[in-house]
């Protein structure tokens, strides 16, 4: 009853597109839901998405789920989510997103999932790492730990938003850190990131991962960034 009563003054809407949300959706409608591009990464291991890293590091699996296009649905959930706090659109996207992993061989063998983390002072500035929800979804979905402790970032830099293809592609290696003990070895880590662009931020944090004594790194992104 309080809940349609809110619901009633302080209707929810689509993250999306903005529209009224009906009874039975959630976050995101069912219309976005039909016109988001979704890239299917999960059916061809060699894709467009793992091929970023081919001849920088090795990694195991790479998937992204949606395209990114400027001005269209995928973009205003990921500034939603990223910039106006709206967190659930992660938990949302990870939900989706897990039915296509769940059944990867590649992705059962993955022991933790990590997300690319923020630097103190920008986690302080925005509150959340945007990434979370979605990497928390998907391990607790797959029955993974989630470890936001083994990975850090050290150098605090403008957001990529405001950056040109050149600046996106250097990212110092120094960047990233890596803290370890012998529980870590020998195993399998999946980065999660919101937007993969160049890939240059995700190769930083897996070079910093696979420091480790046989670890073996896996990627997946909420989106694709042409």
């Amino acid at each position: 009853m309080f809940e349609s009563l809110v619901n009633l003054f302080f209707p929810k809407v689509c993250m999306g597109c903005n529209s009224f949300l009906l009874n039975n959706e959630i976050t995101i409608c069912t219309v976005c839901r039909h016109e988001i591009p979704l890239t299917n990464h999960h059916l061809n291991e060699e894709n467009e998405a793992k091929m970023k890293f081919y001849g920088k590091i090795p990694v195991e699996f790479v998937a992204t789920f949606l395209y990114f296009n400027k001005k269209g649905i995928v973009q205003e959930l990921i500034h939603n989510l990223k910039y106006r706090g709206h967190q659930e659109i992660g938990t949302a996207i990870g939900n989706w997103f897990v039915e296509d992993l769940k059944n990867n061989k590649i992705i059962q063998t993955v022991d933790e999932v990590i997300p690319v983390p923020l630097h103190k002072k920008r986690l302080k500035n925005r509150g959340y790492n945007q990434v979370t929800t979605f990497a928390k979804t998907i391990s607790e979905n797959l029955g993974l730990v989630y470890n936001d402790e083994i990975l850090s970032r050290n150098i605090y830099s403008t957001t990529q938003v405001y950056k040109n293809l050149l600046g996106r592609t250097s990212v110092s290696s120094a960047t990233f850190g890596v803290t370890f003990s012998e529980k870590n070895h020998n195993k399998h880590f999946l980065l999660v990131d919101d937007v993969l662009t160049t890939g240059a931020t995700l190769e930083a944090c897996a070079r910093e991962l696979l420091k480790i004594p046989g670890a073996k790194v896996s990627i997946v992104c909420m989106a694709l960034s042409h």
